[in-house]
């Protein structure tokens, strides 16, 4: 099977590295046109130059995820002026954290940045895919909506009612050709889930290769997930053949999660 973007335009957040490259890499290869989205502008142009192009025109979008107020400004502007068909929702994640030690301010940031964030972003974009009457949104989250970490209560929270929010949503937007779905994310090789491996030695004082080999052990499959299959999944739930899919979250974990 073979997914066919060409004549698509894409919106992939926190896509100057990990999951998100994956992500903007893989619908690039199938002929849409990509923005990336991230902090790091020198990151996000090397990118730019980099993606797989067919006559796409792809460029980049500086903003800081966790400033609401100013990535608010950004969108805004990004959206006066393009319109997208496909929105992969992902931002950088909160500070790792237990509930007991655990602030409302803390809450509130993690608010903004997993929430607002998206919720805002796809506001903007969803005008354009129903004029059209086509759109893909996909949110990138993680395995922890279904079976919450204790170190993580901020993305335990805050994912859970991201991903309440997108199956809402998808109830709304069905009739339009417009279909929602959350991706839960298990534990792939990024920097991301090496900087959780890297405090958890900390805390415990642990080697971090101890702390990593027993994450892998926990993995059904024995390794940490490629992020190439990543794009894969995400590239398919875009694609015309994924066109029934809508409302529900995928694991994409390894076999980790203990529920079904």
């Amino acid at each position: 099977m073979q997914v066919n973007l060409t004549g698509k335009t894409a919106l992939v957040g926190g896509s100057s590295k990990g999951l998100g490259r994956a992500v903007a890499f893989a619908l690039a290869q199938a002929g849409a046109s990509v923005t990336v989205m991230a902090r790091d502008k020198i990151a996000l142009k090397e990118l730019m130059e980099q993606l797989p192009s067919q006559g796409q025109q792809h460029q980049f979008l500086v903003v800081d995820f966790s400033s609401f107020v100013s990535f608010k400004e950004k969108i805004d502007a990004f959206f006066q002026k393009n319109s997208v068909d496909i929105l992969v929702n992902n931002t950088q994640g909160p500070p790792a954290g237990h509930a007991i030690d655990l602030q409302v301010e803390d809450y509130q940031a993690a608010f903004d940045l997993l929430f607002k964030c998206v919720v805002h972003t796809t506001q903007r974009a969803l005008p354009q895919m129903q004029k059209k009457r086509w759109g893909r949104i996909i949110n990138v989250s993680s395995v922890t909506v279904k079976e919450p970490l204790p170190q993580l209560a901020l993305s335990n929270s805050v994912r859970a009612a991201l991903a309440s929010w997108a199956k809402s949503l998808s109830l709304d937007v069905g009739s339009q050709g417009i279909t929602v779905n959350t991706v839960l994310t298990g534990y792939f090789n990024t920097s991301r889930l090496r900087a959780l491996n890297e405090a958890k030695a900390d805390a415990t004082g642990q080697a971090f290769e101890t702390v990593e080999q027993a994450l892998i052990e926990k993995i059904p499959l024995r390794q940490l997930g490629d992020p190439t299959s990543y794009g894969a999944l995400v590239t398919f739930l875009t694609s015309a053949q994924a066109s029934y899919i809508t409302g529900i979250t995928i694991p994409i974990d390894g076999g980790v999660l203990q529920s079904y």
